[in-house]
């Protein structure tokens, strides 16, 4: 079982693994051996996220922005100077906005599909020499995209008006499914992740107004803890996923299949 589970010896990259589910899944791939790389758009919360990563093993920050080219190009060379191959990609770097219906702004439209969804598919694209120089047959490279159980399903139990999150991670889920049609023959899987709810700044605004509803929309009856995010990170870059290619993985607890319905009410950006 611990060879199933084992990173050792691999490099995986995470995008926004400063905070939120980010670090939570660049904690589990360093607990089970990997060598990891994290970006954020803020250097200084980077270095320090890197340097608390570092407990649980080798950690490196590569602040930059995912979402423009010149961004990705200096992380990609950044990453380069340090690594011959990459074994795991994590695209997890999002935003979000809520807003009442009848004022919600383009802007914010925009930039949230442009952030969720055209930074992940240009962000592959550049890193895929990469990953492949990693793939194997056996042992294929590793793309793991975070989508949301919000792209599954309209959780307005919260009572925000996420427009463009829930059209984007939708988004996520059908990219995810493009790349794997793209990408399997290379030997490079490609698998989304659709969280429920956890502990995070995007988070923390909905947990102050409505914690309760959410939890009791959930089947298990709460919301996830970090090491269940981590799990199933692990789970599909290790060898125990080397056959789990184009899925999308709800960790939920049951709520995509249990979702009550409230007014939209409370707006939030992030």
């Amino acid at each position: 079982m611990a060879y199933l589970f084992s990173l050792t010896g691999k490099v995986a990259l995470v995008t926004g693994g400063s905070r939120g589910i980010g670090y939570m899944i660049a904690q589990g791939l360093l607990q089970a051996g990997a060598r990891v790389y994290i970006t954020a758009r803020n250097a200084g919360s980077c270095e320090e996220a890197a340097e608390s990563l570092s407990a649980y093993g080798h950690c490196v920050a590569l602040p930059g922005d995912v979402t423009s080219e010149i961004g990705r190009k200096s992380i990609l060379a950044r990453l380069g100077e340090r690594e011959a191959c990459l074994n795991i990609l994590v695209n997890n770097a999002g935003t979000a906005w809520g807003d009442v219906y009848e004022s919600y702004p383009q802007s914010a439209f925009d930039k949230v599909m442009q952030t969720n969804v055209g930074a992940m598919f240009c962000f592959t694209r550049d890193l895929t020499p990469l990953l492949e120089r990693a793939a194997t047959d056996r042992d294929p490279a590793r793309v793991i995209n975070i989508g949301s159980m919000e792209g599954l399903h309209i959780p307005t139990v919260h009572g925000v008006g996420n427009y463009a999150y829930t059209a984007s991670k939708a988004a996520v889920h059908h990219l995810t499914r493009h790349l794997a049609v793209e990408l399997g023959q290379r030997q490079i899987t490609v698998n989304a992740v659709a969280p429920g709810f956890f502990s995070s700044r995007m988070t923390a605004h909905v947990f102050e107004s409505a914690r309760e509803r959410i939890e009791g929309n959930s089947l298990l009856g709460r919301v996830g803890e970090p090491e269940e995010m981590a799990g199933i990170a692990v789970y599909l870059a290790s060898r125990a996923g080397a056959y789990t290619h184009g899925a999308v993985i709800p960790v939920d607890g049951g709520t995509s299949v249990n979702h009550q319905h409230a007014a939209t009410t409370v707006p939030t950006n992030d």
